[in-house]
């Protein structure tokens, strides 16, 4: 079997670690053949890793384009605000185009992506990895069963780390909406692409409400705190918020270790590579996270950071079968989890995702309750980045679309998210049909 051959656009966490992974795992099946990435560390290790050719690697994925192509497909992995403008390019020179989610930051460009991969015959696959677990395709598969009966209502809960709420969104590259999207966009795209698949129901009417709370100057314990927690904090010690306590005393994943039964002094640096990769472009030594935390953004107060996104929303629907569906997310969870519960007139399922995954189908008519447990993981959305990988690469050996979904299904999604930042900017309910239109 012939490999398929990919160029890579960004090489950082999501591109080389995971995207990038599964071509070193699977080295039959894919192989990279160049790179466009401008963090000169990242673009080495990369290189180095896929034995790239020293001509076939490039600053910019301008000067990837500017070559004859040079693969069947390209991975862009990018930040968000800077997906569209290769993705386009990508097609318009031939390529099929696997996308990291979300598709991009405002709606007509979202549309554009779309219609420009049906114009030009090519395959646009979004990065929508839930759809792709083991554990999403038994709730999908169990709701569509009927065994739950009709579903009435639904409740799904994105519970955001703490930690990574402070990491992502307040530190982090997501934090302000005019530099990437709206926290909905960014978080939750997943979570409504498959409220949207496992329901197979569109939305009619919607509204949102949240706001930034917690995340604010005039929260900040003490009004003598620095603006780093390098900067002699006086509560560092205290708050679990703390830059020092997060990346390099491990402070929230040390429970997680022991929940695992791994020993006391389990090296976490080298067992939790995210979210220490983006620090120091991939350098995990103490000196080198120090010197981030004293010099970068991961370093700053989360009450003295210049972040605006939101730590808590909560998006009310109603689909044409008239479900009444709940989305909430926020950012102060003890876990990192997903949650959710859907309540039919013969059955209730109540489920997590997280690393220990559980799903319970409460039975109406016999009382009996059905528990299905497993472990999920630590890595790869619980199975899901390697299985997308997969799905991509058959869709273009096979010469079909992806079995599970395609670009103007994952659209909708993004639809959902825009139509919830518009009501919680308006308080109004948007009418989805007209939306749509």
């Amino acid at each position: 079997m012939t490999p398929i051959t990919l160029a890579a656009i960004g090489a950082g966490q999501r591109g080389a670690d995971v995207y990038g992974r599964y071509a070193l795992d699977n080295p039959g099946d894919v192989e990279y053949v160049a790179v466009a990435e401008p963090i000169p560390q990242r673009r080495q290790r990369f290189m180095a890793a896929h034995d790239i050719a020293p001509d076939l690697h490039f600053t910019t994925w301008e000067d990837l384009f500017d070559r004859p192509k040079l693969a069947d497909a390209v991975v862009i992995a990018t930040q968000d605000q800077d997906h569209v403008a290769p993705a386009l390019a990508a097609l318009r020179a031939g390529y099929h185009v696997l996308l990291e989610k979300p598709m991009a930051t405002t709606l007509a460009d979202c549309v554009a992506l779309v219609q420009a991969a049906e114009q030009a015959g090519r395959v646009l696959q979004i990065g929508h990895v839930l759809r792709y677990t083991d554990f999403f395709t038994q709730i999908h598969d169990i709701v569509q069963s009927g065994r739950l009966g009709d579903i009435i209502t639904v409740e799904h809960r994105e519970n955001v780390a703490y930690w990574h709420m402070a990491h992502s969104f307040v530190r982090g590259n997501w934090r302000r909406t005019d530099e990437t999207s709206p926290m909905i966009l960014a978080k939750c795209c997943h979570d409504l692409d498959i409220l949207y698949w496992v329901l197979g129901e569109r939305v009619t009417r919607l509204s949102s409400f949240g706001s930034l709370r917690h995340f604010r100057p005039e929260n900040a314990p003490r009004p003598d705190v620095p603006a780093r927690c390098t900067d002699g904090c006086p509560v560092e010690a205290d708050c679990p918020f703390s830059a020092p306590g997060i990346y390099l005393e491990h402070r929230p994943f040390r429970p997680i270790a022991t929940s695992l039964g791994l020993p006391e002094d389990t090296n976490l640096t080298s067992f939790l590579d995210w979210p220490l990769v983006a620090l120091a472009h991939g350098d995990k030594r103490p000196e080198a996270i120090r010197a981030a935390l004293e010099h970068g953004p991961y370093g700053r107060c989360v009450y003295h950071s210049d972040n605006d996104v939101v730590d808590h929303q909560v998006v009310m629907m109603e689909t044409e079968r008239g479900t009444s569906v709940t989305l909430f997310m926020h950012g102060h969870s003890h876990d990192q989890s997903r949650t959710m519960r859907y309540d039919g007139t013969r059955a209730t399922l109540e489920a997590k995702f997280a690393m220990q995954n559980e799903i319970k189908i409460h039975d109406h008519l016999s009382g009996k309750t059905e528990v299905i447990e497993w472990f999920g993981g630590m890595d790869g959305h619980g199975g899901g980045d390697h299985k997308l990988m997969a799905a991509f690469l058959k869709t273009l050996r096979d010469g079909t679309h992806a079995p599970l979904t395609d670009a103007r299904a994952s659209l909708e999604s993004h639809l959902l998210a825009f139509a919830a930042e518009e009501a919680r900017l308006t308080g109004c309910v948007v009418d989805m049909d007209a939306y749509r239109q």
